[in-house]
């Protein structure tokens, strides 16, 4: 049965080659706590603990649990994220936080070198892409400055312990000109599409983990979007971090959202 969607409404805008790894720089001081109204999340060192350790429970049955949360749209996703680069053929893109390497095998389809960097050892076990894999914090990447053409990051925004560093480190191993593609979740601000998303997200997405990978795991993902600030705030984030041009545009009328930009300065290209 055909069903009807949401328009996805425009982009909204706010303007303003060696891999080879260097000292990673000195860990920042963790953000505040999230205000999520609910449970208590982790911060700091407990959350990068809690996440890693997540991830590496979760890895065997991540990709089948994505198809199922989003019934397969974020197959389509992910492509939108991996076009949104318009890099050329033969760039070099880091895909941040690469679990198990979906976006990794778009950006490999459309010839760009790939590199792959996650903080959990057992999503880099099951990443089977024959890419450079580097078990890597975000805030803290093991590469040098410039390093990269692209970089996109899928679903993981709200995991990164330290956000604005995460963005910073991403802004310096950048090249000038540099493209910026990133997909994370978001909320539907129709009423009705919010009160499906909401029962679906909530409810029926921790049961599908507990008959099919790690309960405990998918009760703290729904929840983890409080980590999350609001598009105004995360576009200037990303601006602060060394970006020009920033939109931000939602999915699925408001399912997921797709987040480009470009690494401010002169290009060298």
């Amino acid at each position: 049965m055909r069903r009807n969607r949401p328009a996805s409404p425009k982009w909204s805008i706010a303007t303003t080659a060696d891999l080879t790894p260097s000292p990673p720089p000195p860990p920042a001081s963790p953000p505040p706590a999230p205000d999520s109204g609910g449970p208590s999340l982790p911060t700091g060192a407990e959350k990068t603990a809690r996440v890693r350790a997540m991830f590496d429970t979760i890895a065997p049955r991540y990709d089948l649990m994505n198809r199922l949360m989003t019934f397969g749209l974020d197959k389509g996703w992910r492509r939108a994220t991996v076009a949104a680069l318009g890099l050329p053929e033969g760039a070099v893109v880091l895909d941040l936080a690469c679990g198990t390497g979906d976006l990794t095998r778009l950006g490999r389809r459309h010839g760009y070198r790939m590199v792959g960097a996650d903080l959990s050892a057992r999503m880099l076990a099951a990443n089977g892409t024959a890419t450079p894999l580097v078990e890597a914090d975000g805030s803290r990447l093991p590469f040098v400055s410039a390093a990269f053409d692209g970089l996109v990051c899928g679903y993981a925004l709200r995991n990164f312990t330290d956000l604005a560093g995460t963005l910073s480190e991403c802004a310096r191993v950048l090249r000038p000109g540099g493209r910026l593609a990133v997909l994370e979740v978001d909320a539907p601000t129709s009423r009705l599409w919010r009160a499906g998303y909401d029962l679906w997200f909530t409810k029926a997405v921790p049961a599908l983990g507990a008959a099919l990978s790690d309960r405990d795991a998918y009760r703290y993902l729904p929840q983890s979007v409080a980590y999350l600030p609001p598009a105004h705030r995360l576009r200037h984030m990303v601006l602060d971090a060394g970006f020009s041009a920033v939109g931000i545009r939602p999915l699925a009328g408001g399912l997921s959202q797709l987040i480009v930009a470009t690494r401010a300065g002169a290009s060298s290209s």
